[in-house]
């Protein structure tokens, strides 16, 4: 299943996509209710196609909070080392992790704005995870059944301020740093889901990779954060980038692709 956030020319609603057989589109079929909260959801009988005009679909959910697992590749570690934006070569053992607040998120379509104080902006396609119940010291057997599903996501980092900023905050918790959409998908090969990136319409072959080459898994992450902060409906787990990152223009037309879920389309402006 497939929910979306969108807008019809006025406040936000959700609906549940899906393909009319007859024609071959994708609809949105609005409900009525909050498909996050407890409360029942129904459809209201109203459907829009995806491309009807003054449709828009936002970010599918806006998180209370947003938690990122930084290096949970081997070779996005490696890669960092390479570049020379980590002495370490290796993927650390425990888990870092770090946080983007709300208003760092957009969504599909909206622009990736980079701030005035930075000169390399920087692209990490990902998984994210979306949290449909509260979670509180789960543990890994059952942290899947508190989750709704799965997005893209674009973690934007800006580089050249991450050295210097230990605590990342700036570098990547700054607006539009958290591109999510195009919607929330709830059944995924969350174990092996492929992931890759375009750039201004060209496949970059060295940002790819599956979520099979986790070092700390879906259910960890659940888990290990759940330990130490209360992960309330809607917060969002940014899963880690497969392999390389790389840089962002003002013009460019960034694209995070996620096997079954889809994809996601930014385009960069200079702030």
């Amino acid at each position: 299943m497939r929910i979306a956030r969108f807008s019809l020319n006025e406040s936000p609603r959700y609906a549940f996509v899906q393909e009319d057989q007859s024609d071959g589109k994708d609809y949105l079929v609005e409900l009525d209710g909050y498909p996050l909260g407890p409360g029942t959801v129904k459809p209201t009988g109203k459907r829009y196609a995806l491309d009807a005009e003054g449709v828009r679909l936002l970010a599918p959910v806006i998180p209370s909070k947003v938690f990122g697992l930084a290096k949970n590749y081997e070779a996005h570690a490696q890669f960092m080392h390479e570049a020379g934006h980590s002495e370490v070569a290796h993927a650390p053992e425990d888990m870092w992790i770090f946080t983007k607040p709300s208003t760092s998120v957009i969504g599909l379509d909206d622009p990736i704005v980079i701030p005035p104080y930075s000169h390399d902006m920087n692209f990490e396609p990902e998984v994210a995870v979306v949290m449909g119940r509260i979670a509180k010291n789960v543990t890994e057997n059952e942290a899947m059944d508190y989750v709704l599903g799965f997005t893209c996501v674009n973690d934007v980092t800006l580089r050249d301020l991450q050295g210097g900023d230990p605590m990342w905050t700036r570098a990547k918790g700054f607006d539009t740093s958290c591109p999510l959409g195009p919607w929330i998908q709830t059944d995924l090969n969350w174990a092996d889901a492929k992931i890759s990136f375009t750039l201004n319409g060209e496949d970059v072959p060295e940002a790819s990779g599956t979520t099979a080459g986790l070092i700390h898994s879906i259910p960890q992450q659940i888990a290990a954060i759940s330990s130490f902060s209360t992960l309330l409906p809607g917060d969002v787990i940014l899963t880690g980038t497969p392999n390389a990152s790389g840089h962002l223009d003002p013009g460019d037309e960034a694209v995070v692709h996620v096997e079954g879920i889809g994809s996601l389309r930014n385009i960069v402006v200079r702030g």
